[in-house]
């Protein structure tokens, strides 16, 4: 609902449009772009209201801090020069330049942390973590910089290198973890706050030839960490792994992996050059994207929806449904958990799925609109990243 002052200034005719819900999306053309999401059912539309340079040439991951007022865009210029950005948020969802740095571009992911006194990025190709202190000026300056190595390729063509794709806090915001898809891990660091200072701690072992992309947690009660669990995508094994989370008296957190489930059902195997690409929870139930997979017919690939155990966190293959998108590089959920916005990098569109928080099914799509110029199949380029402002 919107707030008593948000509604006068609307009366004034001082804020346009600030009753709908808002969004953000990113486009491998350089710009981000706010959507305003208006109406229920078939009387639902989802529109551009505004756009903004600054976050280099490929914006490739956008995040929103916990108030829903400041987003942070990384760039992965692959030409030796990129930009790390911060904007505020306005009441309509547009964005205002707050900051920017220089970076040495490749950034894939990143996120805050420590208070928002810090920010880790990952960077794919110089298989690198970085971080910097906030607020981002011009004079920023790296403050650590860890480079991953391997002692030998994996059974993957890709996995070449250790290509570190997000940096992510745990729910206690003390560890930082980092899906490597090259090496096959989940990379652990334990945050000094004082100074931002990772400190690294033993990983995760995924599988062989698994290439961890991105992770999202799950607990069985909010606000503990009893019975914490990890789910992480991989996108070289098109599947998903659940892992059971400890904390040592030694400060670091520990991972024990449980099980891995295809993205697909049981007898089903992943259609070539199919992908998955992102993960989230939402109570009880666990959501991944498959790109190119088209199983719903052309350009429309597909997510796969698990349901999780209460009390043990084991996940159940439930079902797969439309994406309503080509190549969903990314997701995300609102917080009442009734809205699913997909972003398809290739159909370049925003698509908004009805969910139903008992279920967890998935149901029809209530908007959609496209963004900017298509991409190309299995190109970096067209839409990168999809979030509510909440």
């Amino acid at each position: 609902m919107a707030s008593l002052k948000t509604i006068l200034l609307g009366a004034l005719g001082l804020v346009p449009e600030v009753l709908g819900a808002k969004l953000l999306a990113s486009h491998y053309t350089g710009k981000i772009y706010s959507l305003s999401f208006d109406g229920k059912g078939r009387n639902a539309t989802l529109v551009p209201k505004s756009s903004i340079a600054g976050c280099g040439t490929l914006p490739a991951w956008l995040h929103v801090d916990a108030g829903g007022s400041i987003v942070y865009c990384v760039d992965e210029d692959w030409n030796g020069s990129g930009m790390l950005a911060s904007y505020s948020v306005g009441v309509d969802g547009s964005l205002k330049q707050t900051g920017q740095a220089v970076t040495a571009g490749a950034s894939v992911h990143g996120t805050p942390y420590a208070g928002d006194r810090f920010i880790a990025t990952v960077e794919y190709d110089p298989s690198t973590l970085t971080t910097y202190e906030l607020p981002l000026t011009s004079t920023s300056a790296v403050l650590q910089r860890q480079k991953f190595n391997m002692t030998a390729p994996g059974p993957n063509a890709r996995q070449n290198a250790p290509h570190p794709h997000a940096a992510q806090l745990d729910p206690t915001g003390k560890h930082l973890i980092v899906p490597d898809l090259g090496a096959d891990l989940i990379r652990v660091f334990s945050i000094d706050s004082s100074t931002g200072k990772l400190t690294v701690c033993a990983p995760g072992v995924a599988d062989p030839g698994d290439g961890p992309r991105h992770g999202t947690w799950w607990a069985p009660k909010e606000g503990s960490t009893d019975g914490q669990m990890l789910y992480t995508v991989n996108e070289l094994g098109n599947s998903v792994t659940a892992w059971a989370v400890s904390y040592a008296e030694s400060g670091c957190m520990k991972l024990d992996k449980k099980q891995t489930l295809s993205t697909y059902a049981a007898g089903t195997t992943a259609p070539l050059g199919s992908k998955a690409a992102e993960v989230h929870v939402a109570g009880n139930f666990l959501y991944a994207a498959n790109r190119a997979d088209q199983t719903f017919g052309p350009q429309n690939d597909s997510l796969a929806v698990y349901s999780i155990d209460a009390e043990t966190g084991a996940i159940t293959w439930l079902e797969a449904t439309p994406a309503h998108a080509w190549f969903p590089r990314t997701f995300s959920i609102n917080k009442a958990g009734d809205l699913v916005a997909v972003g398809g990098q290739t159909s370049s569109n925003v698509a908004i799925i009805s969910r139903d928080v008992k279920t967890g099914k998935l149901g029809d799509v209530v908007a959609d609109v496209k963004i900017a110029t298509p991409g190309r199949p299995q190109e970096e380029d067209g839409l990168s990243a999809v979030v509510w402002l909440e």
